[in-house]
């Protein structure tokens, strides 16, 4: 997997569980004679094409001996097929410049698929290859087996992963709903290819399949080729609809279940059963959670972030399966604060009524989802998987319609009988994560002493009653508004939004050693509030337009980012000018800033990639702001006030900037706010990007106790990004990375030494390093080490096969198209190529560079760069 693909599972779960956006076109639906679906979007905005074939074979149709035999299932498909030997499948997708990936999930399988548009129909070929092809050879699913007990391992170790398995196992138990999607190390152990074989041969019938396929591409010719495919498939069986999990009724007691850990933060999770997909409530239940703690401008989270400021996050959300669902409401927050939330949180779910929620609030809530439907037509993956998930579960032909429809449709009166039907104290499942130091304070029967009092169920209330009576993109328009500002404008007019993005030079490198975490602490503060606008103010102005607006910080950049509607444009060019002329930075907002900056220290170490990132820049390097730690040192921010904020802040808006602007936007008004930001500014104070010194130390490891994984980064030192060798550095990733990359197919596929195994290439201006990294076994630490150190020594010594080069050159030429379809993709990249002093194409050149290289320049490319006595070992272990 590369690098970015990380946070791939996170991105397909808010897909599936948002909402499904209309298509810009119906789609052409065509079952198959064998009951095969097959759902068609024509699109030809991008010249990609994305497919997915949705299974009903998730571990929801598990029985308890088979629990996470679909997850292992899906990991196996990758491997030997009848066509293709072990790593191909993957190879010759990457080869044609695609992806390919797929997830398990409790009610389905999902396989995604990725290409150019000239190549989709090698998309279907794989997929069917890979399905009713696989060998599952013996000696690869002993090998499989391994790295889904290391991932299985890995999970344990993530504090929020294991709050739901404990939350699951109170609303389902012994219902396959009930246990964690990847099984348990005594199933998974046990499981055998003739278990693969039967499991394929009872789930994987035509009729419980669906194939979408969108994109540049005719609804004839994907039909015909999905009847050459997959027309020969039989049904064995007759298919039986799942049933819906029966939901408790009647008065009861709610079941609190608290785990103690080694963890720094209490993680809290309430949950109420509810009805699973195309329930009556569905879209009531999403507006429900998005007006308590859905964003900032949300009842809870004002309550107890903003106000009373008793925890770290607060959030709500709205879990729809088959056979039943779950409204969640879920908190990070120190041990201290446990009895004062939890005892505020129930008695404002106690006298929470419809009328409880204003218009505009509901309004608010509604025109939000309604962004969110719109919005997943901006990528052909999006769109794939929102139409397919309305398909899949059965909504009819005008579901997605009829959902949004259903979403305008709640008012007051639509949240009373909602919350009445849900929020039932007597159904209330509760899972607590805390740390082990908290075992005295935040218990079971203190929790349940607590809610018996502030929110009593029917028994209970009776009692206390008793005792108290007796479209298509024009070319990029470059601007210079002198004085070291610039402004682009990039139009396209496919859909009604407007993405900003603003790049200043600066960020950390403007601050003293002494300062670290200030850049950060500023970038979180800007948009707090202006001279006009209240910090609640400007995030109900937002809300009201269905806006976002943002501010980040970086080693030597800083960034604020915007997008909205763009009836809505006018609006949001004025509020930007405000956040950036004239920002409050008032006192109370600065340290409830200070406060969640502290928190997500503290968060971040407890996430073992999360606190590698933290330590392993100021291992590298020795000085400059690329040596620095981002968020900085509690006793550092801690100290911060609303005038270093400030004076940061005048620093920082004195660099030189670039506005970058796309989709359908008002090129006036958009240069109206381009020189009122220019004229403010004056002209630029002069940046100059830092070189950084190597550190001296070569080796360093952090330790997080309690863990299972250990986390190990070979990091090679190279040039920055306006360096000739960079397009080579980059097909040198490419090679590495992925699925079919060395480093996943020697180490994960063919030694089985850890689950995630990738590499990565970070650049500024003046350095950069290329890093392999891989999630183990302590156990494995040598060896893994050893592997990295061979991998790099075949690419000094051996130059590539030419098929390796393809695949790493056609998948550099996809990603580069796929990951600019969003508009703020767009505007984000060239902001920021400008800013660093490169061409506005310059990622373009790059690709485009690296098509030409050989595999001897590459062989002399490593040999230059992939030396092991210049490298440097981080780890992170147990």
């Amino acid at each position: 997997m590369r690098w970015r693909f990380f946070c791939a599972a996170v991105a397909a779960f808010c897909i599936l569980t948002a909402g499904a956006a209309l298509a810009a076109e119906p789609p052409k639906v065509v079952v198959l004679p064998n009951g095969l679906t097959v759902m068609v979007m024509e699109d030809e905005r991008f010249p990609l094409v994305s497919v997915r074939l949705f299974v009903h074979a998730g571990s929801g149709y598990e029985a308890p001996s088979q629990a996470g035999l679909s997850h292992l299932l899906e990991h196996m498909v990758f491997k030997s097929t009848a066509k293709r030997p072990a790593g191909q499948v993957a190879s010759d997708i990457e080869s044609a410049g695609g992806e390919l990936n797929a997830s398990t999930s409790f009610d389905s399988t999902v396989y995604r698929v990725d290409l150019p548009s000239d190549r989709w129909q090698l998309g279907l070929d794989v997929i069917g290859d890979m399905i009713f092809g696989a060998k599952f050879a013996p000696e690869e699913l002993d090998s499989e087996r391994q790295v889904v007990l290391s991932e299985l391992a890995r999970g344990k170790d993530n504090p929020d992963n294991r709050l739901f398995q404990m939350t699951q196992a109170m609303a389902w138990p012994g219902n396959a709903y009930g246990w964690p999607v990847i099984g348990f190390k005594e199933t998974v152990s046990g499981f055998t290819a003739e278990d693969l074989r039967q499991y394929v041969r009872e789930h994987y019938q035509p009729q419980s399949m669906l194939l979408v396929v969108t994109g540049k591409v005719k609804v004839d010719d994907v039909v015909r080729q999905a009847t050459a495919l997959f027309g020969d498939l039989a049904n064995d069986r007759i298919l039986v609809p799942p049933a819906p999990y029966a939901p408790a009724h009647g008065p009861a007691k709610p079941e609190i279940t608290v785990e103690y850990g080694p963890w720094n933060k209490v993680r809290l999770q309430i949950a109420f059963p509810t009805a699973g997909v195309r329930g009556a409530d569905e879209a009531g239940l999403e507006v429900l959670a998005q007006l308590l703690a859905g964003d900032e401008t949300s009842r809870l989270y004002r309550t107890f972030k903003y106000d009373k400021k008793l925890v770290d996050d607060v959030s709500c959300s709205s879990l729809t399966l088959e056979r039943s669902g779950l409204f969640l409401v879920s908190a990070t927050l120190d041990a201290k604060n446990v009895a004062a939330f939890w005892q505020g949180l129930l008695a404002e779910l106690a006298r929470l009524k419809g009328t409880s929620f204003t218009d505009r609030e509901i309004a608010r809530v509604r025109l939000g989802i309604e962004d969110g439907l719109y919005q997943a037509k901006e990528t052909l993956p999006g769109l794939a998987m929102k139409a397919g998930f309305f398909r899949f579960h059965g909504y009819d032909p005008d579901g997605e319609a009829n959902y949004l429809r259903s979403v305008r449709l709640v008012d007051q009166k639509a949240l009373d009988a909602i919350i009445e039907a849900t929020l039932r104290p007597e159904r209330m499942l509760t899972a607590v994560l805390a740390p082990k130091e908290a075992e005295g304070a935040v218990t079971e029967a203190s929790l349940a002493a607590m809610a018996a009092k502030a929110w009593p169920g029917p028994k209970d209330a009776a009692a206390q009653a008793a005792a108290k009576d007796g479209g298509a993109a024009a070319a990029p328009e470059v601007v210079d508004l002198g004085g070291g500002h610039r402004l682009v404008l990039l139009p396209d007019t496919t859909l009604p939004y407007v993405a900003v993005s603003l790049a200043y030079n600066g960020g950390d490198a403007l601050l003293a050693k002494d300062k670290q975490g200030l850049a950060e602490l500023a970038a979180q503060s800007l948009t707090t509030g202006t001279a006009k606008l209240s910090a609640n103010a400007l995030e109900d102005f937002l809300a009201d337009r269905a806006a976002n607006l943002s501010a980040a910080s970086g080693r030597d950049s800083f960034s604020v980012a915007a997008k909205f509607p763009s009836r809505f444009q006018k609006d949001l060019y004025g509020l930007m000018a405000d956040v950036l002329l004239t920002p409050a930075f008032l006192k109370a907002e600065v340290e409830r800033e200070v406060a969640d900056q502290l928190a997500a220290i503290k968060d971040k170490e407890d996430q073992p990639m999360a606190l590698a990132f933290r330590k392993l820049f100021p291992f590298l390097f020795s000085d400059t702001a690329y040596a620095y730690t981002r968020l900085g040192d509690p006793a550092t921010v801690k100290a911060f006030t609303a005038k270093d904020v400030a004076g940061f802040w005048a620093d920082q808006r004195a660099m030189p900037w670039v506005l970058a602007v796309c989709g359908d936007f008002d090129a006036t008004a958009v240069r109206a706010l381009a020189d009122k930001l220019a004229k403010a500014a004056g002209p630029a104070k002069p940046f100059a990007f830092p070189t950084p010194q190597w550190g001296a130390k070569r080796e360093d490891a952090v330790s997080l106790a309690g863990r299972n994984q250990s986390h190990l980064f070979l990091v090679f030192p190279v040039p920055g990004l306006t360096s000739p060798d960079t397009p080579g550095l980059e097909l040198v990733n490419e090679v590495l990375a992925g699925q079919s990359g060395l480093l996943f197919s020697r180490l994960r596929d063919g030694e089985s030494l850890g689950y995630s195994v990738t590499s990565f290439l970070w650049q500024s201006d003046t350095a950069g390093f290329l890093a392999f990294y891989i999630g183990t076994s302590p156990d494995k630490d040598a060896a893994a080490l050893e592997g990295f150190k061979r991998v790099a020594g075949d690419l000094r010594q051996t130059a590539l096969p030419d098929e390796l080069m393809l695949r790493a050159k056609n998948a550099m030429t996809g990603d580069y198209y796929r990951e600019r379809q969003a508009l703020a993709a767009r505007s984000d990249e060239a902001a920021k190529a400008l800013s660093l002093g490169l061409p506005l194409d310059h990622d373009r050149q790059v690709v485009e560079a690296a098509q030409t290289l050989s595999p001897e320049a590459l062989r002399d490319l490593a040999a230059k760069y992939l030396r092991p006595e210049a490298a440097y070992v981080f780890k992170v272990e147990p």
